[in-house]
């Protein structure tokens, strides 16, 4: 009982210039991120390093300024919110060296996250991720977990001692959750494509969204397969209740739902509370493109932003504007098309509705495009491309020549695009001027 403190306490141990890092989604510590802002008026330049953050903080706000700098390693809303403000920036990085690259840089001074209670050998699970934490648990010159049973208690490599904790807070905050993102006919349809594409006995990795949920409604016809992911979702635990996934057929850890974070419903961290057959591993092993390609079979499934007809992914900003983050999708894409018989497949809408800059009316753009917007960061590179999925088909380019590329993701393009896409792809010089 003497490493409990309280959060007032937790807060008088950081310093100006400290680099404090917190966990991921629900890994988060939301009393820290809660209470930070009432030290500013103390500390300057302190960097609080996060990834894909589910509480909302003080310190975004202009004020804190000078006081507060924020790094992530994938925004979400309230980072892409505050980004004006200067004092937030972005952490480019494929998942499976978030960390080790981080640390390379820079080691923090204080590690702070939410964590399960301490079981009768006073063991506390990281709970809801390993993408990063016993990493920079491992570094940190202080370590505080706020120890909260509304945590689920997960298995893998998970485990800290207590023992390894210099400090912890008693917390009583619910593990944030997410609905199921709705899915549409252009979901179904895409889905269903997808499903047709995954074997029996398949190793998936899945996101979350309306295209993701909606591959997963179409995989209950599909026997034996296998989970490893950089996130469990919703819709595997579903899959997993109905007897579809059991990971009989995995090469690697068989029988096991493998992941380095768990993201979803109560209901999802209710069924990964103290279950043996879900594994959170740490993130450096997890996404690494060797370890995927261990699995026959392996299929990754990522959504985009925007292809180019060359096959360029842009997935995480809207031209430079960051939006979201790489997170996985390299990882998993690279590491599927290593995998015996295993492959990559990026979905997404042929078209979106988009503000109109100079009537300011919403208008219908393609999401395949001659060339990315201006800026725009590449996620998955042409030459990792396989299979480009949208509501009109699918486009196979492993393997392809620039020529096949264009033709065939044309073909999948919303078809009153198509003739302009052509006209571009030779006034943009992607194809020569006798091509169309």
């Amino acid at each position: 009982m003497g490493k409990y403190i309280t959060i007032d306490e937790a807060l008088d141990l950081v310093k100006s210039n400290d680099e404090i890092v917190t966990g991921l989604w629900g890994s988060e510590a939301a009393l820290f991120m809660a209470n930070v802002h009432k030290i500013a008026d103390r500390v300057q330049n302190v960097t609080i390093v996060n990834c894909n953050p589910s509480h909302g903080s003080e310190i975004y706000k202009p004020e804190y300024v000078g006081h507060f700098n924020v790094d992530g390693w994938f925004f979400a809303t309230p980072l892409r919110k505050a980004i004006d403000n200067g004092n937030m920036s972005y952490i480019p990085n494929n998942l499976h060296f978030a960390a080790t690259k981080r640390l390379f840089h820079r080691k923090p001074n204080i590690y702070i996250g939410a964590a399960s209670m301490p079981d009768r050998f006073g063991y506390i699970s990281l709970s809801t991720s390993n993408t990063y934490e016993r990493r920079m648990i491992d570094a940190a010159d202080i370590v505080i977990l706020e120890v909260n049973p509304n945590m689920p208690y997960t298995f893998g490599d998970v485990m800290i001692h207590e023992s390894e904790v210099d400090y912890l807070i008693q917390a009583d905050y619910p593990c944030p959750t997410i609905p199921d993102a709705p899915v549409n006919e252009k979901d179904e349809k895409i889905g269903r494509l997808i499903a047709d594409l995954i074997p029996d006995g398949a190793c998936i990795q899945l996101g979350i969204g309306g295209i993701p949920n909606a591959v997963g409604k179409f995989l209950y016809e599909k026997k034996d397969l296998g989970v490893h992911t950089e996130l469990i979702t919703n819709e595997m635990m579903k899959l997993a209740k109905a007897g579809v996934i059991n990971g009989r057929r995995k090469q690697i850890d068989r029988g096991k739902m493998v992941a380095t974070m768990v993201i979803g419903s109560q209901e999802l961290y209710d069924y990964c509370n103290y279950n043996p057959s879900v594994c959170i591993m740490d993130g450096a092993w997890v996404n690494d493109p060797y370890t995927i390609a261990k699995n026959d079979n392996q299929i990754s499934i990522n959504t985009t932003l925007e292809v180019d007809l060359t096959g360029q992914c842009a997935s995480e900003s809207i031209g430079s504007r960051q939006y979201s983050g790489s997170g996985g999708q390299a990882d998993t894409a690279i590491g599927a098309q290593n995998s015996k018989g295993g492959m990559s497949i990026i979905a997404l809408y042929s078209t979106a509705m988009v503000k109109n800059k100079v009537t300011g009316e919403k208008e219908e753009i393609s999401k395949i495009v001659s060339q990315l917007q201006a800026g725009a960061a590449v996620t998955l590179s042409r030459n990792d491309v396989d299979r480009v999925v949208t509501e009109y088909g699918v486009a196979e380019l492993r393997g392809t020549n620039i020529r096949e590329r264009v033709e065939r993701l044309i073909a999948i393009a919303h078809p009153k695009f198509r003739e302009e896409l052509k006209r571009q792809a030779v006034e943009v010089g992607i194809l020569g001027k006798g091509s169309y």
